[in-house]
């Protein structure tokens, strides 16, 4: 199989050190009293189809506007919406995510994120996924970085890598990859080490495709991974 998923995660962690993914502004809650799990919730909606440096931008407007909880969102006027987060791209479509997204919250649980976040994984994974606009990629990274939820979260750059490496992984759709890593890591590490590792093993996945695989020409002589990359063997 080449290189265990464990094994290639304590690589990576050797290489690129602590991500500490997902980069939330702790001083803004604190001051605000608000809940920093939105912050993620938010940006995992605006990250969709655009660079994380995009989503600051628009993170910044709605932090100057103090639009950072799910009754602020729900009550604003969607096109007021839309301005701010007119950096994140496709701020149409997102702007209306948004605000399902957080009316919901609000009806169903009194925009308490504990009491939504406190029940099975499953149930909560299948509940976002009827909501308008969460696909999976987007569920799993709310449940992992804002629930605290064991899910491995697979997004284009890890697709990007299990082409590279020679993984026996016989489709690139999401839930094959998803329970591809999820199986191997199960069953080599500690289920209280599962939820950590597999924030940091995403992140170490983006930092490496962001720098050696995702480019128009790989840069593959100098990648932490060159002995391995099935590309190259």
């Amino acid at each position: 199989m080449g290189i265990a998923p464990k094994d290639l995660y304590e690589r990576l962690f050797g290489v690129f050190g602590l991500q500490q993914w997902w980069p939330v502004d702790k001083t803004y809650h604190q001051k605000h009293h608000s809940d920093p799990r939105f912050e993620i919730i938010i940006g995992a909606i605006l990250t969709q189809n655009t660079a994380w440096t995009n989503v600051e931008k628009a993170l910044g407007n709605l932090k100057k506007q103090h639009i950072f909880t799910s009754h602020a969102i729900a009550q604003i006027a969607v096109e007021h919406l839309k301005l701010m987060i007119q950096p994140s791209g496709f701020f149409n479509q997102k702007a209306h995510r948004l605000k399902w997204f957080s009316s919901y919250l609000e009806n169903q649980y009194g925009g308490d994120l504990q009491m939504f976040f406190s029940r099975d994984t499953r149930e909560i994974r299948d509940e976002l996924l009827l909501l308008p606009g969460i696909g999976p990629e987007t569920a799993d990274s709310m449940l992992l970085y804002a629930g605290d939820h064991p899910v491995f979260v697979v997004d284009a750059y890890t697709r990007r890598i299990c082409h590279r490496l020679p993984y026996p992984i016989e489709s690139d759709s999401y839930e094959v990859i998803q329970d591809f890593f999820d199986s191997s890591l199960k069953s080599s590490i500690g289920k209280e080490e599962r939820i950590p590792i597999y924030k940091e093993f995403h992140a170490l996945l983006v930092q490496l495709a962001k720098q050696y695989c995702w480019k128009k020409k790989p840069a593959c002589d100098t990648c932490p991974l060159t002995t391995l990359c099935e590309k190259l063997l």
